[in-house]
């Protein structure tokens, strides 16, 4: 199994504060790997380093084996990363559809393209509500905007960060069936969520951070296992 992402050896700072120190993990092509800690543990500094919004000290990042550190995020993301923001930040004066249609970008050889018809199968309620601006849209939806955003550019690795943040149980639920979905269909993800249970859930493979450093790496069910070090880096869950 080929390396869809892979960071070595990552140290990051922001101003004169070392945030990410010598961080280093995997993504295997197709699977989903869930990037755990608490709250500024640097989940979110490995998200901006991988899409080129802050400049590693040192280290390197792989796309499928090819070097992109340092590359400008919109060299990047013509490479193949898409990325669903913590937040949503969906353009909130565009319509559904062109918050969607500014994000196309040609399909991958060998893959079936995402395109609006597909982007509305996976949510029917963004048809729905095709036409209506992204402002007046629930945070569910918003949601669900950012993750059809992000695959409108038919990317080869899907960052997500806090996919889960801020929704009700039943949307919760909702988005952990469409990255199920996603993974089930071969897209490579890297998903950062504080819902511990979603995210041992729906991950092949764990890391979690502390203080901007690894502290475990292993499959889902060797963490679930790890009570120890859940407890010690997550708290209870």
């Amino acid at each position: 199994m080929s390396d869809a992402l892979a960071l070595h050896d990552i140290d990051a700072y922001y101003g004169d504060s070392h945030v990410l120190r010598k961080v280093s993990f995997a993504l295997g092509e197709g699977r989903l790997l869930g990037l755990l800690g608490r709250n500024g543990a640097g989940k979110s500094t490995c998200m901006s380093v991988v899409v080129g919004l802050l400049a590693p000290r040192g280290g390197t990042v792989e796309l499928f084996g090819a070097p992109v550190t340092r590359l400008p995020p919109e060299l990047i993301a013509a490479r193949g990363v898409g990325l669903v923001p913590q937040g949503r930040r969906v353009f909130k004066s565009l319509t559904v559809r062109e918050n969607l249609e500014v994000a196309r970008r040609p399909p991958r050889q060998g893959k079936a393209p995402w395109t609006l018809d597909t982007v509305f199968r996976l949510f029917p309620r963004l048809h729905e509500r095709r036409n209506q601006m992204a402002g007046h849209l629930s945070g569910g939806e918003q949601q669900m905007l950012a993750i059809g955003r992000a695959l409108m550019g038919n990317p080869r690795v899907l960052l997500m960060d806090e996919p889960s943040e801020g929704l009700a149980p039943q949307l919760v639920a909702e988005v952990g069936r469409t990255i199920a979905s996603l993974k089930s269909e071969g897209q490579s993800i890297l998903l950062v969520e504080q819902n511990i249970k979603l995210a041992l859930g729906l991950a092949d493979d764990v890391v979690i951070i502390n203080t901007g450093q690894v502290v475990f790496r292993g499959t889902a069910s060797e963490a679930a296992a790890a009570h120890d070090v859940i407890a010690l880096h997550l708290g209870v869950f």
